[in-house]
């Protein structure tokens, strides 16, 4: 059995050449500015999102800030009591 022309398992032949004529890109607009040119636009794209960015207010930054402290804390005091218990349980089952 024979597959029909144009089916999904074989491409048609007009594919292939129309596919083969195409000429390779060079590097776009990138290849035709200097790498100055490159780095200043680069800089004032990074100002331009900047811009956009909603900075947190003092009474906002303030509260995150004690959240964090808060949170890092109660962390470490976790930690601390797990490895006190883990260190007391390894010294009881090696002497």
């Amino acid at each position: 059995m024979t597959d029909a022309v144009g089916s999904i398992d074989t491409p048609d032949a007009q594919d292939e050449v129309t596919e083969s004529k195409k000429k390779p890109r060079k590097g776009g607009k990138r290849a035709k500015k200097g790498p100055l040119k490159r780095l200043a636009l680069f800089y004032r794209q990074i100002i331009a999102e900047l811009r956009k960015v909603v900075w947190p207010s003092r009474n906002q930054l303030t509260s995150y800030t004690t959240v964090v402290i808060f949170f890092v804390a109660i962390m470490i005091a976790l930690v601390t009591v797990i490895d006190y218990g883990l260190n007391h349980a390894a010294k009881y089952v090696f002497g």
